[in-house]
């Protein structure tokens, strides 16, 4: 999520791998966790977690063993979490709309993995719009009874933030941010931007996109990271080029989507040697539009998408890979941490996009097998 001057000079930006985590300064923010203790104890975070909270799952020498480690590394267990741990039910909810979704099946399939460590289960909610949304988090505050909240992909408005900090349950959003909750999200501005900056250097002079909803916040960021750079490089960039679904379910992510939009972006007389598509679930709908309408790909008109789903390396579409998996398992972890030590800061992690040119944009072949992957300068 970018930040303007205002707000980037309120945080620390340390870079870690191919991930910005963001934290207000504080010394309190390197401060050490489970994860760390568990790692340097060789035991898993579960265990740990049992140490802490006094449970007689676990071996003296084991329990010995991670209570030495966490005073080598001056760690302390929080004494209201652990009085909270001793309370809660070990659910942890996940509010997630579209699960269908590609890109939510990635993310989902790293929480699992990650919850698998722990003591908890996982409890889902699905929803299909903001209003089910709502529904669905009303339900995994209220009735649910979790320990903590993993909130995808959703805007925070209506009273959200009061009904979140009420219910007193920690809360990681997910392909969202707030600053007053733990985040995890992809620069999807620099994504967008990212796309401009390909389809220019491979020759492009009218380059067209198709978005999801503009409710989509992630949507709308790509629009913006797109449309600045065409302006940068002289290249028109108006509404005109720029055709969004009016698909509420899904948020218009879906192949429907796409077929619709590309066809309605052809029907205006615009002929775009180049379109950006916000997703690559969408950007499965356009290729068929353009075959069905005699368009080769890329001869007359190069693709690129937006997640790097897995079927995407299949059918050879250039595209902004976001670490998905990552995004889940990172999630949990910071969910974990929150829970374990509630007066941590909030901390706000961006993964950068990495561009992967594949056939659709004259890159590689089809299956995958040789593409190049670009880090963001």
């Amino acid at each position: 999520m970018p930040l303007d001057n205002n707000a980037a000079s309120a945080y620390t930006l340390c870079r870690h791998v191919s991930a910005y985590t963001i934290f207000p300064p504080t010394p309190a923010a390197l401060g050490i966790t489970i994860y760390d203790i568990a790692e340097k104890a060789g035991v898993s975070i579960a265990t740990v977690s049992r140490v802490f909270n006094d449970s007689p799952r676990v071996s003296d020498k084991t329990r010995d063993r991670v209570m030495n480690v966490a005073a080598e590394l001056g760690y302390q267990p929080h004494a209201s979490a652990r009085s909270l741990a001793r309370r809660r039910t070990e659910i942890v909810s996940a509010v997630i709309p579209m699960i269908t979704n590609y890109f939510f099946t990635e993310v989902l399939r790293g929480v699992q993995d990650r919850m698998a460590e722990t003591d908890f289960d996982l409890l889902v909610f699905s929803a299909r719009t903001l209003d089910e949304v709502e529904i669905q988090l009303d339900r995994a505050l209220h009735r649910g009874r979790s320990a903590g909240v993993l909130l995808f992909s959703t805007p925070l408005m209506n009273g959200m933030v009061e009904r979140l900090t009420e219910s007193g349950q920690p809360v990681v959003l997910v392909d969202s941010f707030h600053p007053a909750f733990d985040s995890i999200s992809t620069d999807n501005r620099r994504g967008g931007e990212m796309a401009g900056e390909h389809l220019i250097e491979i020759g492009c002079t009218s380059p067209a996109m198709i978005m999801a909803s503009p409710d989509s916040r992630p949507a709308a960021d790509r629009k913006e990271g797109f449309l600045s750079i065409l302006r940068e490089a002289g290249i028109p960039a108006d509404d005109n080029y720029v055709v969004s679904s009016s698909e509420g379910l899904n948020h218009g992510y879906s192949e429907k989507s796409g077929y619709e939009a590309a066809k309605k972006l052809l029907a205006t007389g615009l002929r775009p040697d180049g379109i950006f598509v916000t997703s690559d679930i969408q950007a499965l709908g356009v290729m068929e539009a353009l075959r069905e309408m005699d368009y080769e790909i890329p001869a007359d008109v190069r693709i690129v998408g937006f997640d790097d789903i897995v079927v995407s390396k299949y059918i050879g579409l250039t595209t902004l890979r976001q670490p998905m998996y990552e995004m889940g398992s990172t999630a949990v972890r910071k969910l974990m941490d929150r829970l374990t030590t509630p007066d941590r800061p909030v901390s706000h992690t961006v993964f950068s996009p990495h561009l992967v040119t594949r056939l659709t944009s004259g890159g590689a072949v089809a299956n995958g097998s040789a593409i190049t992957v670009r880090t963001p300068g």
